[in-house]
């Protein structure tokens, strides 16, 4: 089985945000799968799926962002899965709106909820889906809850399903395919080759 976690923050206010962009993945990747409605377990929403053969669990947690560890280390224990097995899908600051990058393991890169899933979790080898959001013209923390201009709203959903895409590759073909189809996805602002979000 595998265990995608979609990062955000719980409530209302927070739900169409750039922080929240791991939520709405989960969400596109649950309506693709037929995924059972989404229950509450686990300080997450979880819903499950059936996909060639295999189990699917989609989780998104209801704590705040920086502490999003303890649900994924709980799911994680339940079902007895390693961390070869869980991807997890999160916004980039440091990518230009429109980017998406696949990485099977290495730092945080500076994204709280991502630290805390590798401090829960034990390790950093844990793949992750990098969605851009572009840095702004103001703070990071201000950036990361503002919510999307105008133009960017017109993007994405493109960006979203984009996104699930890449997620559905992991499921089907596995770190190195998918990474190998997604990461050509660059931005037309940012230099070919370029790796901004590299660990």
């Amino acid at each position: 089985m595998k265990i995608v976690v979609g990062l955000g923050n719980p409530g209302r206010e927070y739900a169409a945000t750039r922080h929240n962009l791991g939520f709405m993945v989960a969400d596109t990747l649950a309506r693709r799968l037929g995924a059972t409605p989404a229950r509450s377990r686990f300080k997450a929403e979880i819903a499950e799926a059936n996909h060639n053969s295999e189990k699917i669990v989609l989780v998104k947690p209801q704590t705040y962002m920086n502490l999003s560890g303890h649900a994924v280390r709980e799911v994680v224990n339940w079902h007895k899965v390693p961390r070869a097995n869980v991807l997890v899908v999160l916004d980039e600051l440091d990518l230009p709106f429109g980017t998406i990058r696949l990485r099977a393991e290495g730092s945080a890169g500076g994204h709280n909820g991502l630290a805390h899933i590798i401090e829960q979790l034990g390790g950093k080898d844990i793949a992750r889906l990098r969605i851009g959001i572009g840095r702004g013209q103001i703070a990071a923390t201000a950036q990361v809850l503002s919510r999307f201009s105008s133009a960017e709203q017109a993007e994405l959903p493109e960006l979203i399903s984009a996104a699930a895409d890449c997620a559905m590759l992991w499921l089907d073909e596995g770190i190195v395919a998918a990474m190998n189809r997604c990461n050509r996805r660059v931005a037309s602002d940012e230099p070919q080759g370029a790796d901004r979000a590299a660990p």
